[in-house]
């Protein structure tokens, strides 16, 4: 287990999209019940933590992210009683609980939002969102499209995702107080900490100055140097500032993690000074090409700019928003990170890419500082590639003009047993997003206590990890070839090489663990091997 006071320094937190990973009801959505019901599957595996994308009222037109009532849970997901017992659950099995919040935007059916197209412009209700008499700028949604959009009266709003999402006004006070109350609301329920949603973008430029540049804040990083006027300004860490202060006062520690894509590296570092948040994704880590000079870069610039305000790291390869990994790297290395794939489409080598995200995982997993695992990467799951047009839900698919294919391939129910309907994802025979054939090749009960298999190369990856206290250690880098990235933690080697041809190991190396079997006691390419003395 990671120390019980700063737990998330070192800890492996599972990354839950509801929806997709257990269905107790046979409804094809996923629910609350299915997650507690599969977690102790999640111990076994060997986590710390879990973190839990919306679960809360939604009419869902962006998968949760458009929240309704931030204080219940959404009828599709369960109750409130069935998120108390998830957490209490969690707590004995010695499991951590975080919950996304999303603090940037509410949906248009929140309570909120009706009671403001109800009342006139310039209204006390108007004034917790951001209504202009015409459009003060050329804002673009991050979905495609225009960031504005016009209501019945002639006035426009801001949504800088879909129109369904409406910007909320951070300079409000009933705002701030607002979600105060809503983290305390989940604080005194147990929850462990909260993973904030596009936490860089709550405040605007107090001009909302014109910016022309397309907004690439789920695609990628914006580019480094000023910060576009409705991203990462300095408004945001007064906010959470305030915020540590409520979580400072509860016991055991809870946690603030930030979602902000953000570059360079000291940039997001000021997220996560002293009296902040906890933890920021590392998404330049995330974007890092498979290379070894491109990733000792983005890995010691990313270790100097949290240890500069006495922060942990974060490794991330896949979450929710992203092409999973298992495809990502099945392409060219020079090739530029797509944001979705689907029929038609250039597909990855599916052998290479997982080859490589065997590697990947076993090179971050062997970082000090905490990683974040994303559902079904633990079983080597790809990206959906060829999900038909028709059934896809993600809004960046129709506001983009279908130019985007979106993140629905990332999002397919996860499977847990070969031949059960569904795949085991719930005791139904369908699920909200089609799962491809091929899934019951990855179930994880084609995996469990199978010598060589993804799964089991995560768990004793995690069980090494514990063991030998990697997340609390610290990296030195060897001296190595070119094509090959090798660094220390403690005693512990841990090396990748990239090269075409194999290499050979340290002499007198006894290896622990290697991503795929070695070449005559030599590691091959797009292999991680850790070994010691």
């Amino acid at each position: 287990m990671p120390s019980t006071d700063a737990w998330w320094r070192d800890a492996v937190i599972y990354q839950i999209y509801p929806r997709s990973f257990a269905d107790g009801n046979g409804d094809g959505m996923g629910d609350l019940p299915g997650i507690t019901a599969r977690l102790p599957r999640l111990r076994e595996l060997g986590i710390d933590a879990v973190w839990l994308s919306p679960f809360y009222v939604s009419p869902q037109h962006d998968a949760g992210y458009d929240v309704a009532d931030y204080r219940d849970v959404d009828p599709r997901f369960g109750t409130l009683g069935d998120a108390d017992k998830l957490i209490t659950e969690a707590h004995d099995l010695g499991l951590k609980v975080i919950v996304d919040l999303v603090p940037n935007h509410t949906s248009s059916e929140h309570a909120w939002f009706r009671a403001a197209l109800a009342a006139p412009p310039g209204s006390p209700e108007r004034d917790r969102y951001i209504f202009r008499d015409e459009p003060p700028n050329s804002w673009q949604s991050v979905f495609g499209g225009p960031a504005w959009q016009q209501v019945e009266d002639g006035q426009w709003y801001l949504h800088l995702f879909d129109v369904s999402q409406p910007d909320l006004n951070w300079d409000h006070p009933e705002v701030r107080a607002e979600f105060l109350d809503i983290l305390r609301f989940w604080l005194d329920r147990g929850v462990d900490g909260f993973r904030v949603d596009v936490a860089h973008g709550l405040v605007k430029d107090a001009e909302l100055t014109d910016w022309t540049q397309p907004s690439v804040v789920l695609g990628g990083l914006e580019p480094a140097g000023t910060p576009p006027p409705m991203w990462d300004q300095e408004g945001v860490h007064e906010i959470y500032r305030q915020w540590r202060s409520v979580l400072d006062g509860y016991s055991p520690p809870r946690i603030l993690v930030a979602e902000a894509w953000v570059q360079p590296e000291e940039r997001l570092a000021r997220y996560v000074r002293p009296d902040e948040m906890h933890q920021a994704f590392n998404f330049p880590y995330l974007e890092a090409p498979w290379t070894p000079a491109e990733l000792r870069e983005v890995i010691d610039s990313s270790l100097a700019a949290t240890g500069a305000v006495g922060a942990t790291t974060t490794w991330v390869l896949s979450n929710h928003d992203v092409v999973r990994h298992a495809s990502r790297l099945g392409f060219p290395v020079t090739e530029k990170r797509k944001p979705g794939i689907g029929i038609g489409d250039p597909q990855p080598d599916t052998g290479l890419g997982l080859r490589r995200a065997r590697a990947a995982s076993l090179l971050m997993l062997g970082l000090p500082g905490s990683a974040y695992l994303y559902q079904g990467e633990e079983l080597g799951l790809p990206e959906h590639t060829t999900l038909a047009d028709e059934v896809r839900q993600d809004p960046a698919w129709e506001r983009s003009g279908h130019a985007e294919r979106g993140r629905d391939g990332c999002r397919v129910p996860i499977p847990w047993e070969a031949d059960a309907p569904s795949y085991g994802f719930g005791p139904g025979d369908h699920s909200w997003l089609p799962q491809p054939a091929v899934w019951a090749e990855y179930a994880l009960d084609r995996q469990v206590d199978v010598p060589g298999s993804t799964y089991e190369l995560y768990r004793s990856a995690l069980r090494l990890r514990r063991e030998r206290g990697l997340g609390a250690g610290s990296l030195a880098w060897t001296g190595s070839a070119e094509s090959v990235l090798a660094f220390r933690n403690g005693d512990l080697l841990v090396l990748t090489n990239f090269g075409p041809e194999p290499v050979a190991l340290p002499d007198g190396v006894r290896v622990l663990l290697s991503s795929e079997p070695l070449d005559d006691g030599r590691v091959p390419t797009d292999v991680t091997v850790w070994a010691v003395p």
